[in-house]
């Protein structure tokens, strides 16, 4: 995805209404792919990321469409504006998730966060999605790192040029990382992201007990 930006969603409410869009498309993910695994109330956790989703003020996010006079604009989803706003919707979606499978809420903590930031940034000087980072440090060395006093519950990571609630249901949908966001010994979350300049967005989400 090269060239230069040639047009961007502007406004409030453009930009409200493309959150709504991707939450929408996200949950119905989830939905289908966890509806014959799971047996859980999936009209539940529809409503529950839907209505708590539909009430952030914005997105922090936006798309451009992208390519040259000779060539088809493709669109990118950009990261901006303040980054605990997307955090906690991303929190607000797992907590969606593990509550409605009667597990306990988990909550964001900074260094978590902390961790997360640095790895996503890594992972993109390494171009490579994998849990180690360019010096040898684990996952476990760099929630030490950080200054997190709990325990390393797991990590997930990604590298994708999707939004962070269709990287989620990508998630949900394999059994490791899925375990790692439904782990009933989770009290902590970390996540964070780094977005190359092509669009590319290296996710990283830490659980911690």
């Amino acid at each position: 995805m090269t060239g230069k930006p040639q047009s961007q969603i502007k406004g409030a409410c453009a930009v409200r209404l493309t959150c709504l869009c991707i939450c929408t498309q996200a949950v119905r993910a989830v939905s289908a792919k966890l509806s014959n695994e799971t047996g859980w109330n999936m009209t539940r956790i529809f409503i529950l990321l839907l209505s708590g989703l539909f009430l952030l003020s914005a997105c922090g996010a936006s798309y451009e469409s992208t390519g040259s006079s000779s060539g088809p604009s493709q669109k990118v989803y950009r990261i901006r504006g303040d980054a605990s706003k997307l955090q906690y919707r991303m929190l607000d979606s797992v907590n969606a998730l593990r509550s409605a499978s009667g597990l306990n809420q988990v909550t964001l903590n900074s260094q978590l966060n902390s961790a997360a930031a640095t790895h996503s940034r890594d992972m993109s000087v390494q171009n490579r999605p994998w849990h180690f980072g360019s010096d040898g440090s684990s996952p476990l060395d760099r929630v030490r790192r950080a200054g997190y006093p709990g325990s390393m519950v797991g990590e997930n990571i990604s590298e994708s040029y999707e939004t962070e609630l269709e990287t989620l249901a990508a998630w949900m949908d394999q059994p490791g990382t899925r375990s790692v966001i439904m782990d009933n010994r989770a009290v902590n979350m970390g996540f964070s992201w780094f977005q190359e300049n092509n669009g590319k967005i290296w996710w990283t989400l830490v659980m911690g007990g």
